[in-house]
This record gives C-alpha cells, sequence and structure tokens, in this order.
C-alpha cells in the first residue's frame, strides 16, 4: 500500500515529520531481536519520552537514528530523508541536523568547556568568527560563562551534563536525542536538565528522551513512548511512565 501522506511530505507538499519509522526490525547476530515492526511518528517541535526496561530496544532505537547501526528491515526517515540505508559519507552529513547527549558526558578531557563545545562545530568546518560567537552564547544559556576555561576535571557532574547539551545544541540543530540525560546526576542537577531541555523544546527543536527516571516523566507531562522487547506497547500524547506501561 502507498504512504500518500509521506510522498506528499517528501515531495515537498506538506512538511515532513522529523523522525518516521515504517515497519522498522532491528535483529543482531545473537538472533535477538531487539526492535520489532516499529511503526513511529515524530513531529516537528515534539518532546517525545522513550521508556521502558533495560532490553526494551530504547538505545538501539537512538542508534537507528543516528545511523550508528542500519535496520534490518523497514524504513526511517529523519527530516524527510530516508536514511536506512545510507553510504558511509553520507552518514555524517546526516548527523550535523542531531544533536545527541548521553549519561556519561563523553567530554575530552584534554579540552577545556570552550574547546569541548566548539569542537562540534570545527568537525563541520564553521568559520572561526562564528565559532567565538556561537560558543559564549550558548555557554551562557548553560550558565557556564564563568567556567570557559575549566577542564571536565574541574566540573561538577551538573556542570558537566550542561556543557555535553551545549556541545549539543551549537549547531542549532533541528533534532535533540538525550540518551538517559540525567542518569548520572543527583536529583536537583536532574531537574535542571530537564528544565533546559525544555526550554531547547519551546525554542523549537524536537526533542526525545531516554530515560528511566519514573517522576521526571510523571511530572513533566510530556509525550511518552514504551517500549518492551522491542514492541511499541503504548504512545501517549500526554501522560506519565505508569500511564504508559498500563
Amino acid at each position: 500500500m502507498r504512504n500518500y501522506e509521506l510522498e506528499r511530505a517528501l515531495s515537498g507538499d506538506i512538511e515532513p515529520p522529523v523522525i518516521r519509522l515504517d515497519d522498522v526490525s532491528k535483529d543482531y547476530a545473537d538472533d535477538r531481536h531487539a526492535i520489532k515492526k516499529l511503526n513511529l511518528i515524530v513531529n516537528k517541535g515534539e518532546f517525545v519520552f522513550v521508556v521502558g526496561s533495560s532490553g526494551s530496544g530504547k538505545s538501539t532505537l537512538i542508534k537507528l537514528l543516528l545511523r550508528e547501526i542500519a535496520p534490518t528491515s523497514g524504513k526511517i526517515y529523519v527530516m524527510g530523508k530516508d536514511i536506512s540505508r545510507l553510504r558511509q559519507k553520507a552518514i555524517a552529513k546526516h548527523r550535523r541536523n542531531i544533536g545527541i547527549v548521553f549519561q556519561d558526558f563523553r567530554l575530552l578531557p584534554e579540552m577545556t568547556v570552550y574547546e569541548n563545545v566548539a569542537f562540534a562545530q570545527r568537525v563541520i568546518e564553521t568559520p572561526i568568527k562564528k565559532i567565538k560567537r556561537d560558543v559564549p552564547n550558548i555557554l551562557s544559556v548553560m550558565g557556564l560563562s564563568e567556567r570557559l576555561d575549566a577542564y571536565p576535571s574541574e566540573l561538577s557532574g551538573g556542570e558537566q551534563q550542561r556543557v555535553a547539551l551545549a556541545r549539543a545544541l551549537v549547531n542549532n540543530p533541528m533534532l535533540l536525542l538525550a540518551d538517559e540525560p540525567t542518569g548520572n546526576l543527583d536529583p536537583k542537577n536532574s531537574w535542571d536538565i530537564m528544565r533546559l531541555l525544555e526550554d531547547v523544546n519551546r525554542r523549537g527543536t524536537t526533542v526525545i528522551v531516554v530515560t528511566h527516571n519514573k517522576e521526571i516523566v510523571d511530572m513533566m507531562q510530556k509525550r511518552v513512548v514504551h517500549l518492551n522487547k522491542g514492541v511499541l506497547t503504548n504512545d501517549y500524547e500526554k501522560g506519565g511512565y505508569t500511564n504508559a506501561k498500563n
């Protein structure tokens, strides 16, 4: 069956979803089915929590969207482009429109805060003049103007995650993926990060957050997608973690 809505979006007649998965499955070599026949649409400007127990397919979903791995079957569209079978040289270009934040920060220890954030622009050959303008601006938004010259080892966990978030956002991506962004943080810093993500979303960036934090999901009342053994079991437009599991 032809998907006329998607065809119209891809032809430019309407704005395509930021993310669309059509019957996507991902199997690993050990016969483990990480994702099974997943259909999902995320539109521009949405804030979506992805929840589920360990092994539910959450991290696999992030890897598929980043094109770290390819689906076994099905189609994945990100910002209207089919990324299911991207050539290697096209993957870097695809990722330029995506910001990513991980639980373990992944900052470069030999670089200062400024240099860590600037690195995200240097790799896409942003002019030096623009880097010198953009990096202090985004660090100011993150409340880190006084930490430009500090090294990751000199920062608290909350500060490190804010640097990671600044690095993910400095190129003004259309899509932000956050994989357990509060997993290593105390409650106060966790809420600080979530408030920053909410503010980013209000400015127009589509945000996908993978999390186990039931309290945050319940309190924020955003769209919740629940995965169970690779299958989408519930998709609530607004609801908490508990609702998503029922």
